[in-house]
């Protein structure tokens, strides 16, 4: 599997990804709206769990690659995730802290909704975030989605819940 876009390309993630995904898992910054920040333990289970759902869902997270130097950057995917108490298809993405705030998110995000439109039978796609969390909702929104849900979590924080239906994207696609 090998999503390409104008600068970046999503591939499957493999155990050779460690060490750059242990830069963007294991960095307190990245994660600061994550429960935890992922020590090498947290990093290996990740990579193994995305193998493994990509066997059964052909789909995951995927490393997220420059197309100028290969180099791996994040991930970002599609993971069945409980939302709001309920089990969602959700687009959620993590970029090392010197590659954000240059689009790569927003084009990545792009791909994989595209991708699932194209790809799976879900009729929506989600991104969930810490309502604190503006960087992700201002990517999701930048890729269609609108606000559709917020609720108190388990930390007894504000979840903030972002979506696009097929037929919002179907018409998007239209206007292009």
């Amino acid at each position: 599997m090998k999503i390409e876009t104008e600068r970046l390309y999503l591939r499957e993630l493999t155990h050779e990804d460690f060490d750059a995904l242990y830069k963007v898992l294991a960095d307190s910054d990245i994660m600061q709206h994550y429960p935890y920040t992922f020590d090498e333990s947290r990093v290996q289970n990740w990579i193994n769990r995305s193998i493994e759902r990509y066997h059964i869902f052909e789909f995951g997270l995927w490393a997220v690659c420059l197309k100028s130097t290969g180099e791996m950057i994040g991930d970002c995917g599609i993971t069945m995730q409980m939302i709001n108490n309920q089990i969602k298809p959700e687009i959620g993405y993590h970029l090392r802290k010197d590659m954000q705030h240059k689009g790569f998110a927003k084009e990545a995000s792009l791909a994989v909704r595209d991708w699932a439109f194209t790809n799976t039978p879900f009729n929506t796609v989600f991104s969930y975030m810490k309502k604190s969390n503006a960087a992700s909702v201002a990517t999701a929104v930048s890729y269609g989605c609108t606000k559709v849900d917020e609720y108190t979590d388990e930390e007894n924080e504000t979840t903030v819940v972002y979506a696009i239906t097929r037929d919002e994207w179907l018409a998007q696609k239209d206007k292009l």
